[in-house]
């Protein structure tokens, strides 16, 4: 299959601007930071279970939609 034009292959994030301008660095590493969220989504998987269904949608139009029709 033969990619697209002007498909980036790789994004690289140089974070000096950020830590010269701004004084700010990340305190994990992006190793560190991947292995920690797959853990919390594996930790709450039930919240996973709830946010994908939709079924929240309801609460939603319940508390908002419902309301601005008064």
């Amino acid at each position: 299959m033969k990619d697209r034009k002007g498909h980036d292959r790789r994004y690289a994030i140089d974070p000096t601007k950020t830590k010269n301008e701004l004084g700010w660095s990340a305190k994990t590493s992006f190793d560190e930071g991947i292995i920690k969220t797959v853990k919390w989504y594996l930790d709450n998987s039930k919240w996973l279970e709830e946010i994908t269904s939709g079924a929240y949608e309801d609460y939603y139009k319940k508390m908002y939609i419902d309301r601005e029709r008064g």
